[in-house]
């Protein structure tokens, strides 16, 4: 590339001859890229060279992005490393996180020395379903009613049909819900090591084919919101989506009043008080202190969809004292959508960080990568409000802050 060939490509933008999405057709991406800030620079007056300062090929992030110009820079570091004693992942590591707020990953890391005081936390994936809900339009009621039947008793025809698109994803369950004369199927699917978004609307859509042949149904949209993805929804906190997940540890009183400065009773009743009652009385579907925080920048740094983060947030997070005196903490995320396979996975940036977990890729047996960094986040989640709580119980939080300078 050279700065004549992208200013060559930019003049024929500004005659007419070509759409600025259609660069890549006469040029290579990065010629493309530079092109098109020449067009954005001249037009806003902006100075895009930092943008311009990326350290991939253009054409590596093709699947990912349209119109591309450059690339944005988020901070990226590590916390731990943390001992996981996980389903999927064990053994001490680095947990890579992406950010522009400060004081986040102190935080987190300070949650994460707690951890490892207390020999470690455990983390489990208790269920994988990746859904998507069509909505089907029947005459009425006794049609819905019918329609539900019969999508119940031919779920396997169903199967077949939605897996002859994929080598990887299984269908497990299709589930009809009714309103009026509308018909919704919540189909939910093991899409293994990918996310599985697109798997499973592709596979659902050939699952909707059958079920207009073999019924009076009509597919109005093929994703009908029952699915829930990218929006608050009660559905995802009760039947989960992506991945289910938990983690949790029982940190020794010696610990919590040595290390997070505060006792096992006063970080139980800022839970009780703030994250169950606060959230309750607020009409919050998070029941937690900032789970938010750790999965977004765990998703940044490790190329996950960041509009998911707010299936993410829906967690809940409790404390209690142990017999022993001891303190019982616990993070359950319901919803959190992950994968190692497809989209921003496979960005040189974003796999560096999968490869620091020794997540990337596919895993062996299918599936085991994409629990395990899920169990990683869960982790970093549990750092996180450990961290928050114990601040708030000490009474420290802002001072924290401020001798941080943030």
């Amino acid at each position: 590339m050279t700065d004549t060939d992208a200013a060559a490509l930019a003049e024929r933008v500004r005659d007419g001859d070509l759409r600025l999405y259609e660069l890549e057709e006469h040029a290579d991406a990065d010629t493309a890229a530079a092109a098109r800030r020449l067009l954005v620079e001249e037009h806003s007056g902006a100075d895009l060279s930092t943008s311009g300062d990326y350290a991939f090929d253009a054409a590596d992030a093709d699947s990912n992005i349209e119109n591309m110009l450059g690339a944005i820079q988020i901070p990226v570091g590590v916390v731990g490393p943390v001992e996981i004693d996980g389903g999927a992942i064990s053994g001490e590591h680095y947990l890579p996180m992406a950010t522009t707020e400060g004081a986040l990953l102190a935080s987190v890391n300070r949650g994460c020395a707690a951890l490892n005081t207390a020999g470690g936390a455990g983390a489990r994936v208790l269920k994988n379903r990746m859904t998507r809900a069509p909505a089907f339009r029947v005459a009425d009621v006794a049609e819905a009613e019918a329609l539900s039947s019969w999508v119940r008793d031919n779920v396997d025809a169903l199967r077949e049909a939605a897996e002859s698109t994929t080598s990887h994803g299984e269908l497990k369950e299709a589930t009809p819900y009714v309103v009026g004369n509308t018909v919704f199927v919540r189909f939910a699917y093991d899409t293994k090591d990918a996310m599985g978004m697109n798997m499973a609307t592709i596979a659902t859509e050939e699952a909707c084919d059958v079920i207009e042949a073999e019924t009076t149904a009509s597919l109005v949209a093929l994703s009908g919101n029952l699915c829930t993805d990218k929006k608050p929804a009660a559905i995802n906190a009760v039947e989960g989506r992506g991945r289910t997940v938990a983690a949790d540890v029982t940190i020794p009183r010696e610990t919590v009043e040595e290390t997070l400065k505060t006792t096992p009773e006063a970080v139980a009743e800022v839970n009780t008080r703030k994250n169950l009652v606060g959230s309750a009385k607020a009409g919050s579907l998070g029941f937690n202190a900032h789970v938010a925080n750790s999965v977004a920048a765990m998703f940044l740094a490790t190329g996950q969809d960041a509009a998911q983060v707010v299936e993410g947030a829906n967690a809940i997070t409790t404390a209690e004292v142990d017999g022993d005196g001891d303190l019982y903490v616990s993070v359950t995320i319901a919803s959190l959508e992950v994968g190692t396979v497809g989209g921003g996975t496979k960005l040189p940036t974003q796999s560096e960080a999968l490869d620091v977990l020794g997540v990337r890729g596919g895993g062996d047996p299918a599936g085991s990568n994409g629990d395990a960094l899920a169990e990683a986040v869960a982790v970093a989640a549990l750092a996180g409000e450990l961290s928050l709580l114990s601040a708030l119980a000490s009474r420290n939080l802002s001072s924290a802050h401020a001798s941080l300078g943030r």
